[in-house]
């Protein structure tokens, strides 16, 4: 039987926390009133995690394994997912249990009121640093401010889309991928679930500063050309001053003042000026680098082998992600 709700769980060097996620992940199919799927992705890890996964989809008909080639990145890995899910309401979590399976349940009654988009959104985040906590505020402060689409505050990955607004999703083969700001742009009705979001339940997390860094910058660069024009108008900023200020050294000359002789005032402004310019060209360049990152066009990832699938081609027979490479199936 086809499955009607799938469950995409991404994992990345996860093991220490596989016996819980796997227990609470079959009490929830056991709550839901259809057929459901649980589709792992490994997005490279390096631990024993996905050998108990692919064990876990052998043994159980309900659960799928998807293992990509390398690291190809959470987001990537979120994408993967769907684009093998093939349930009509898809559901994204994270594997490390701060996303509680329990609220799965709250998600698919909103669903069930007729909503495409169901987002779970953080009332509180037990267990993160005051640094987290205020940089994520500030992050989702200034993308609201600069973004071209409205993004939830205090939203992650953690949702349920509807199969009509996920094939909407997965025509956007973009590289540099924002889930969030993706699921928030392509609009339909959206609804939101608030819950409490507990700590880690093993582990550490995966996302380092580095990393968040670079999620927020996708975030910023793909849903707003707000630093374009911000680089245009400090340039033009940095310009006009430039230009008055050799107006009035002009007319300092015209009235035969005794200005001092000097390098001093050349070097400050070439030097003000030739800053200017390397950030107005690095602007540039990083949306000149997006440019030519995606007309390469390469596939958003390669997939080293999947299990669990033969039992519901028939019924439901996978669509096959056109951006994806597989090298084999199992």
């Amino acid at each position: 039987m086809a499955p009607i709700y799938s469950l995409v769980v991404p994992i990345f060097n996860e093991e220490a926390v596989l016996p819980v996620l796997l227990h609470r992940l079959d009490d929830l199919l056991g709550r839901l009133d259809g057929p459901a799927e649980v589709i792992f992705v490994d997005d490279g890890s390096r631990d024993a995690g996905p050998i108990v996964l692919e064990g876990k989809a052998r043994a159980d008909s309900r659960y799928r394994f998807v293992k990509l080639s390398r690291n190809f990145g959470h987001q990537i890995a979120i994408t993967t997912g769907m684009e093998h899910a093939s349930g009509d309401a898809v559901v994204v979590m994270d594997a490390d249990l701060q996303d509680p399976p329990e609220v799965v349940l709250e998600m698919i009654a909103k669903w069930k009121e007729g909503y495409e988009v169901v987002y779970a959104q953080r009332l509180s985040r037990e267990g993160e640093s005051r640094f987290k906590r205020l940089t994520a505020e500030v992050f989702y402060r200034l993308l609201g401010c600069l973004s071209d689409v409205e993004i939830p505050r205090d939203v992650g990955d953690f949702r349920l889309v509807d199969r009509k607004a996920l094939d909407c999703f997965l025509t956007m083969p973009e590289r540099d991928r924002f889930v969030r700001g993706m699921f928030a742009w392509i609009g339909f009705r959206q609804a939101v679930v608030q819950f409490h979001r507990p700590a880690r339940a093993a582990g550490e997390t995966k996302y380092s500063l580095t990393k968040m860094v670079r999620l927020a910058a996708n975030g910023v660069v793909s849903f707003s050309d707000a630093p374009l024009r911000l680089a245009l108008w400090a340039g033009s900023a940095i310009s006009t001053l430039a230009i008055l200020y050799g107006l009035w050294v002009i007319g300092l000359w015209a009235m035969n003042a005794n200005l001092a002789r000097g390098w001093s005032s050349i070097i400050l402004v070439t030097t003000l000026l030739g800053g200017a310019n390397m950030l107005m060209t690095g602007v540039l360049g990083v949306y000149i680098g997006r440019i030519h990152t995606e007309v390469k066009r390469r596939p958003l990832y390669v997939v080293d082998r999947a299990v669990g699938f033969d039992a519901v081609a028939e019924a439901a027979p996978i669509r096959k992600p056109a951006p994806a490479v597989e090298a084999r199936r199992a």
